[in-house]
């Protein structure tokens, strides 16, 4: 009995909703213990790099694949962020899904999102950064890119892989694992709860995986989280551009904003 059940849980973790795909305070990351790794040379290396990247600006390109109940679905999530100011934008696109595109906008505390259920098509809903909250294993909660960046920190039991080419340049990959505080950073109650009855139906925290590229300069150049239970499957990569380059954002105008307290849907996460 146990198979099915983990599939179950794990299918409802990964993929709910993907196939109608409508659109719709920060919590500090779980501190790796001192014994999650033989040596301090690979964690170190990693949570230098992370916090490089947070007091600078980056582009970046997120490939999210999901594969449940026999569907694969493949969203991509595309911009730019200037992590030092928390500002920043974004895209997403689910192509063939009922909505398939939403444009997002980080900037003073706040998010604004395009195409929400109900509002219209010029306005914009407009929801506290802090009180995002993240619907599906994996996503972060409204695609925030410095959620990923908080989970990649708190990575443990991290091993040096070897060197790799990526992103055009020779770098360092680390492997570790996210403990489950990690996996469940900002998720929604009731994601939460499942996520709680997947780990104790399997025994053990869920097996999620994650991975950091380190070029020679000490910079983060792409970061992977991966989980697969019984065939539910989620893999989230992260590219990263344009190290300290400057990034625009055009905040919409006030009168074009609608407060919302909950966008749900595929694409936000």
């Amino acid at each position: 009995m146990r198979r099915p059940l983990v599939l179950t849980a794990a299918a409802a973790l990964l993929c709910a909703g993907c196939s109608t795909a409508d659109a719709g305070s920060r919590d500090k990351p779980a501190a790796a213990s001192p014994s999650s790794t033989s040596s301090s040379g690979p964690r170190s290396a990693v949570r230098a790099a992370v916090a490089a990247l947070r007091e600078d600006s980056a582009g970046f390109r997120q490939e999210i694949e999901l594969e449940g109940e026999g569907q694969v679905y493949g969203l991509t999530v595309t911009g730019g962020f200037d992590f030092a100011a928390d500002r920043g934008h974004l895209a997403v696109d689910l192509p063939g899904g009922a909505i398939d595109h939403s444009d997002q906008v980080f900037a003073d505390g706040k998010i604004y999102i395009s195409g929400v259920e109900g509002i219209g098509e010029d306005a914009w809903g407009v929801v506290p950064r802090d009180k995002a909250q993240a619907h599906y294993l994996l996503r972060a909660p409204l695609n925030d890119p410095e959620h990923v960046l908080r989970q990649i920190a708190a990575m443990r039991k991290i091993s040096r892989e070897g060197e790799e080419n990526v992103q055009g340049v020779r770098a360092v990959r680390y492997r570790g694992i996210l403990d489950h505080r990690t996996v469940t950073l900002r998720m929604a109650p009731d994601v939460r709860t499942k996520t709680d009855q997947a780990r104790d139906v399997l025994g053990s925290d869920l097996p999620v995986f994650a991975d950091a590229w380190v070029d020679g300069r000490g910079r983060l150049v792409q970061i992977r989280t991966s989980v697969n239970m019984s065939g539910a499957r989620v893999t989230l990569t992260m590219a990263l551009s344009d190290i300290g380059e400057p990034v625009p954002v055009t905040v919409p105008r006030a009168a074009d904003t609608i407060p919302v307290t909950e966008v749900g849907g595929i694409l936000n996460g």
